[in-house]
């Protein structure tokens, strides 16, 4: 038997005689995956009081009433079916929730630029014969692919705590990421070297085979691109320098002997896979408790919040100028400097909470308790539990600490830009060097065209794929807060700056993973997901491996396919 063409189910659903009445019945039942069975008893007697009930409702006095719960049924169900198919788009368009064709668009676009744009560029070996060009725009392609998938997987470093917590959504992140990681890949990365430089190979083994080191460069950044491609399909934040090192290393040892590789430098790497998680966790371990201590526990936590924000926004303006961006090489006027640029940060995010949060402060102040004596401060340890503050002074702390957060990530995305960008643009720029007849020693000079083309790649491969690792840190490892996000970028920052300038071996990556692990450690070890951190610690495991051994496979390949470059 079949049903008329005017019932008021979507097309998809299929209509039988036995679900009519239930369409129609103006009751909504949900769907669910498992049914009660009934016997054919029970079924007569449920359709016939539907069918009683449905009269009824569609009686004069009742119909005016009937009409508004359809209406408002058919409303929810029009919203359910959006919401499904919004569910059923692929990843980055429900990610950014725009349309499908929309991320299309997009990535047609990205695509388009990445193949024309290198036909303009100075480096495209200008002047040169067609053969040197066209092998210049492959080796441009080639890391173009490394820098996208930089920005794929190492743009979490920056935003993943930020999306995690709330204080930003994934648009806002990946908006504000591009700008300053393309700002940062333009004025810092020239004072970055190429990979060769950085102590992983002995140069002098390849000299007079410059064929066979161009190929190398260029499997190195094939392989690293590829194995970075996997991990962020899977969502594993993996250290892209370990990748290039990985590469690096493979290519060395197959052709150019366990003498081409400075094994003193491997070490050193292998050894951040245990040094960085674990300063990382420490750091955020202390930071977060610290929150709890000394702002959970006062007696106006919101006032304690905003006390404490301008403070460590000074120490960390200061060490951070100080440190990583010296304005001079005069140690007492680089000092004034740096005090001067923390106090005016702290000035200024002094104003700006007082201005955004000024109402709920005041607000605050009104509500404020006595400490009664059995919950004075000397019987609260350093590593007590101490519940967090609820209602207008969770607002005020939460509030303030996610304007921390996103400044702490807007200069984690810079400094990303600057340092991460060597990873895909050290390799290009020597083996453009070597392909144009440049020397293969020596400190190499990268043409800014090369350094906004990398920065380029992130930006691509954040917009396309990032969101998939910023979901693996900000989500899966373990919950995050306002409070929780910036203890563990805090941390993981400050453990990235202080041991870059001693010259411990550390990965930004490793670190800020373990710092979010931190955090939840010290909220408890059922805090932290077992699985999400087991297949982290395996990528990390098997990059430098995989990594070798996918540069070695491309090396062959390319040897095969292009005996006669020169």
């Amino acid at each position: 038997m079949t049903t008329s063409s005017y019932c008021f189910s979507s097309t998809r659903n299929h209509i039988t005689h036995s679900n009519f009445l239930f369409l129609n019945s103006n009751l909504y039942l949900p769907k669910q995956r498992n049914h009660v069975a009934l016997d054919q008893g029970t079924k007569k007697d449920l359709v016939l009081n539907i069918t009683k009930s449905s009269f009824s409702l569609l009686s004069t006095k009742n119909y005016h009433k009937s009409t508004r719960l359809y209406a408002s049924l058919s409303e929810s169900s029009s919203e359910h079916q959006e919401n499904v198919e919004d569910s059923e788009l692929p990843g980055m368009a429900q990610a950014f929730h725009i349309s499908n064709k929309t991320a299309s668009a997009i990535s047609i676009c990205i695509a388009v630029a990445a193949l024309s744009l290198p036909i303009f560029m100075k480096s495209l070996a200008q002047g040169m014969g067609l053969k040197i060009k066209l092998l210049s725009y492959a080796t441009l392609l080639f890391g173009f692919y490394m820098a996208w998938n930089i920005g794929a997987n190492d743009v979490a470093n920056a935003m993943g705590t930020s999306v995690g917590s709330g204080a930003l959504t994934l648009r806002q992140a990946v908006l504000t990421a591009a700008v300053l990681e393309f700002s940062g890949a333009l004025l810092m990365g020239r004072h970055v070297t190429n990979t060769m430089q950085k102590g992983i190979l002995v140069a002098n083994v390849f000299q007079g085979k410059d064929t066979l080191l161009f190929v190398g460069l260029l499997s190195s950044l094939a392989a690293a691109g590829t194995w970075l491609q996997v991990a962020s399909f899977y969502g594993w934040p993996v250290s892209t320098t370990h990748c290039i090192v990985g590469s690096m290393v493979g290519f060395g040892l197959v052709y150019g002997g366990p003498g081409a590789v400075f094994w003193s430098s491997l070490a050193r790497v292998t050894s951040s896979w245990v040094i960085s998680p674990v300063l990382g966790a420490a750091v955020s371990f202390l930071v977060y408790k610290c929150i709890r201590r000394f702002v959970y526990s006062a007696p106006n936590p919101g006032q304690a919040a905003a006390a404490a924000a301008p403070i460590a926004v000074f120490v960390g303006v200061t060490a951070i100028t100080y440190a990583a961006f010296p304005l001079s090489n005069t140690l007492p006027i680089a000092l004034a400097q740096a005090l001067g640029c923390g106090t005016l940060g702290a000035f200024i995010v002094n104003k700006v909470i007082r201005k955004q949060l000024g109402h709920l402060l005041d607000k605050s102040k009104s509500t404020e308790q006595e400490p009664h004596e059995e919950s004075a401060p000397k019987s609260i340890g350093f590593l007590s539990d101490i519940a967090g503050p609820t209602g207008t002074q969770l607002e005020i702390v939460y509030g303030v600490f996610g304007d921390m957060q996103i400044l702490s990530a807007c200069f984690m995305s810079f400094a990303h830009g600057g340092n991460d960008v060597s990873n895909a643009i050290g390799p290009l720029a020597a083996a453009l060097s070597i392909l144009q007849g440049g020397a293969t020693g020596g400190e190499l000079v990268i043409p800014l065209d090369v350094l906004a083309w990398g920065g380029f790649g992130i930006v691509a491969g954040l917009m396309m794929w990032g969101y998939r690792v910023i979901a693996t840190i900000g989500k899966k490892i373990t919950e995050l807060t306002p409070t929780r996000g910036f203890a563990a970028e805090f941390a993981a920052a400050s453990v990235v700056l202080f041991a870059s300038k001693l010259g411990l071996p550390i990965s930004a990556t490793h670190t800020l993973v373990g710092a979010v692990m931190g955090v939840g450690f010290a909220r408890g070890l059922n805090s932290v997901r077992a699985e999400t951190v087991r297949e982290i610690v395996t990528s990390w495991a098997v990059t430098i491996p995989v990594g070798g051994f996918l540069a070695v496979v491309y090396t062959w390949l390319f040897t095969k396919l292009l005996p006669h470059i020169f």
